[in-house]
């Protein structure tokens, strides 16, 4: 699984033209499922994501997490995070999950996500969306369960 988590004030999701989903402040997740993940993968990214602390506390600090400053979290499936560019000019997305499993995993995390009591939001899957966002910072982190 791979997350472009990005720190907004905030952000939303629209398929044609309908907003979706909506957060304040919180963390804008733009999610992709590659086809070896499992749900291990979804909780553990779910977890990490929950406690990364890049909210600001009242020194100014990098110290909080989404859910110390009771943010929310909008999540959005994004494939194209799994193209591999290494070689020619189009991306290859054979390494990303077929759209069941990929569905499946991509709620799973939204679920995880929401049973550490954050809100959640969520775009819709395989839709073709249009995301809005304040970047606050900016910050953004790249996760990449492959990684751990």
């Amino acid at each position: 699984m791979r997350a472009c988590i990005q720190r907004v004030r905030e952000a939303s999701v629209a398929v044609n033209d309908e907003v979706c989903g909506r957060i304040g402040v919180g963390l804008l997740v733009l999610l992709g499922v590659a086809r070896e993940d499992s749900p291990a993968e979804a909780e553990w990214l779910a977890e990490k994501v929950a406690g990364l602390r890049i909210f600001a506390d009242d020194a100014g600090r990098m110290n909080r997490s989404v859910q110390d400053c009771g943010g929310s979290v909008l999540v959005v499936s994004q494939f194209t995070l799994l193209g591999d560019c290494r070689k020619g000019r189009r991306p290859s997305f054979v390494n990303a999950a077929g759209a069941e499993q990929g569905e499946a995993l991509y709620q799973h995390f939204g679920t995880a996500l929401a049973s550490l009591g954050i809100p959640v939001q969520t775009g819709v899957f395989r839709a073709e969306m249009q995301v809005a966002l304040v970047n606050d910072g900016p910050v953004t982190i790249w996760i990449d369960t492959d990684q751990q």
